[in-house]
């Protein structure tokens, strides 16, 4: 993410998007959508993006200037690696800040979908020295597997793209320190999941250590034991998550199907 904003290109083209295309832009949309839903959001800034099936190196992404409540299916952005717009579009995309989320995706092949937010609890964590800590169910699903990066300021060059990788390596989400958090997809459903249960368990240590006492967290070998069960073999997550978000979302609204 960036506060600053270069105009991308645009590359033609008139395919009507796939049947695997839409979908993927229908699950992109209601991601938006249940981020706005839940407080996630932050202005008209920070990304959630994912792979163009069929398409390697295109993307979809966010319009600039549009909150996560006005994003659909339709309004989504096609771009490539670079951020230039592909295809029809009347919508503008911050470049900028899809940098951070095109050295994510052409560094993992299992990042379908990256998403990055500035929620105030995972900032609040990744500004402690220690991060997250074992102190729930919730923080050991990333026991071992929590990647962190410093802050290097507000650009993000290909430079800080190489080190970002290389410290996310192959772990499933990561805490930018004094920025946000990060987790990779095989789905936009895995993402979002994976979001959700680690804005969670920075939620619980902040609401824990409100109280000025030492927190009491599992030793070791339970915590190493829990996040062997809860990552459950490498099973794709948000599998049984994702059907009752999107019937919770029909509920409220369903508009980010257009």
């Amino acid at each position: 993410m960036s506060f600053t904003h270069t105009p991308a290109a645009r590359i033609a083209e008139t395919r009507p998007p796939s049947d695997a295309e839409q979908q993927t832009r229908v699950d992109l949309a209601a991601a938006y959508r249940l981020a706005a839903l839940n407080g996630w959001d932050d202005l008209i800034y920070t990304h959630i993006s994912a792979s163009v099936p069929g398409e390697p190196g295109h993307f979809l992404i966010n319009p600039f200037g549009f909150a996560f409540d006005e994003v659909c299916a339709s309004n989504l952005v096609k771009i490539d690696v670079a951020g230039n717009v592909v295809g029809a579009s009347e919508h503008a995309v911050n470049a900028t800040g899809f940098a951070l989320h095109a050295a994510v995706h052409v560094a993992r092949a299992d990042a379908f979908c990256v998403m990055h937010l500035h929620n105030t609890a995972g900032v609040a964590v990744s500004a402690q020295p220690d991060g997250l800590l074992p102190a729930s169910q919730h923080a050991l699903r990333f026991y071992g597997q929590l990647a962190y990066h410093d802050y290097e300021g507000l650009a993000f060059t290909p430079a800080e793209g190489d080190r970002l990788v290389a410290h996310l390596a192959d772990k499933p989400a990561m805490l930018l320190r004094n920025h946000g958090t990060l987790t990779v997809g095989r789905t936009v459903a895995e993402a979002y999941v994976l979001m959700a249960t680690l804005l969670k368990a920075c939620e619980i240590q902040i609401q824990a250590q409100a109280c000025g006492t030492a927190l009491v967290v599992p030793d070791a070998a339970i915590s190493v034991r829990t996040a062997e069960q809860l990552f459950d073999g490498g099973a794709v997550e948000g599998v049984l998550e994702w059907p009752a978000l999107l019937r919770k979302l029909d509920r409220i609204d369903r508009s980010y199907r257009h």
